[in-house]
């Protein structure tokens, strides 16, 4: 996926021959920061993206009022009858995960789920993983005292169920 962010384009015809090129060579377009500087309705209808991120901010601002919640869930609901999903960025509350639910959001993203980390720069130990039986992948490091217990390895901010 490809994000075309909320900045104004220098071209129009420039943007759009991008987002053409990158639909041919099989990318799938999202609309950035939606509800912050350009990044409004009439690049969704122009773009025609198939997902759209909503701003941060403005999400926050919507889902404190009833109102606000109220636009925010036909909107959601708007694009995903257009096939268009949606991501909520910038989640940092429960309250916040609770309500995109209920918004219907597709997607979200933020601190709530987890804290971004640095990824490694060679993925060879992940396809070892893969093909090592499950034992291989746990850290069975412990203190000296007692039984050594299984510890689930981090990968991504997720732990890896063993």
């Amino acid at each position: 996926v490809c994000e075309v962010t909320e900045q104004r384009s220098a071209s129009q015809e420039a943007l759009h021959g991008f987002v053409a090129a990158l639909r041919a060579n099989g990318f799938r377009i999202a609309v950035d920061d939606y509800g912050a500087d350009d990044s409004d309705i009439n690049r969704v209808k122009e773009l025609k993206p198939d997902i759209v991120k909503f701003d941060a901010y403005w999400i926050t601002q919507l889902m404190e009022s009833g109102a606000g919640f109220a636009l925010l869930t036909t909107m959601v609901k708007n694009f995903e009858e257009q096939g268009i999903h949606t991501v909520f960025e910038g989640i940092e509350e429960g309250w916040q995960l609770e309500l995109a639910e209920k918004s219907g959001a597709s997607m979200v993203q933020g601190f709530v789920l987890a804290r971004p980390e640095l990824a490694p720069t060679s993925f060879g130990v992940f396809d070892k993983a893969r093909q090592a039986p499950v034992a291989a992948a746990v850290d069975t490091s412990a203190p000296a005292v007692g039984t050594p217990s299984a510890r689930p390895v981090k990968a991504f901010g997720r732990r890896v169920a063993t």
